[in-house]
């Protein structure tokens, strides 16, 4: 018989062990740190995820204990060109390897290639969820096309022309400049 697993207190170990599938939309509403992205935009927008666990290399002493993460969503970010809102499309697909405890992950992360995470009897996979969307959101979101005209000039035009001519200071230098007598 499968356990019913919860994705804000998911058992890890036990979720390898089961090969266990989870998979839900939600709103991207329910999401705080996501919603500050956009400007409190789209909360209605779905975000779609699902996880799997793996437990690799079963019969040995330790084996690992993986989980693969998906989640996908559109966010309205806000253009740095027109700073108009652009939908922004973030999808995840990640695989991560969970280890005993924190000081392990640390010691095991610069020289693994994949995630490391810390084992959990109540890992919240929904924070994981958005931590991972928040770390893959472009930088610098902007339309391919902006919708409106962009003004890229730093000054006016007219600035310049309307300025008064300005005497260069060392014109008053030159004049007092003596001549040698020849």
């Amino acid at each position: 018989m499968k356990k019913e697993f919860d994705p804000r207190r998911l058992d890890v170990r036990a979720f390898a062990e089961e090969a266990g599938r989870l998979a839900g939309e939600d709103r991207l509403g329910n999401h705080t740190r996501l919603m500050t992205e956009t400007q409190g935009r789209g909360a209605d927008a779905p975000l779609v995820w699902s996880a799997q666990g793996e437990l690799r290399n079963p019969h040995h002493v330790r084996p690992e204990i993986w989980l693969r993460l998906q989640a996908r969503t559109a966010l309205a970010l806000t253009c740095q060109r027109c700073m108009q809102p652009v939908g922004v499309e973030v999808e995840v697909d990640r695989p991560f390897r969970f280890v005993e405890d924190e000081s392990i992950a640390m010691a095991q992360d610069d020289s693994s290639e994949e995630d490391l995470l810390a084992l959990s009897r109540s890992f919240d996979l929904m924070e994981l969820i958005e931590d991972e969307l928040l770390m893959d959101m472009p930088v610098a979101p902007r339309h391919e096309v902006c919708p409106m005209p962009v003004n890229l000039a730093v000054a006016d035009e007219d600035f310049e022309s309307d300025a008064p001519e300005r005497e260069n200071p060392f014109a008053l230098l030159q004049g007092m400049k003596t001549r040698k007598p020849g």
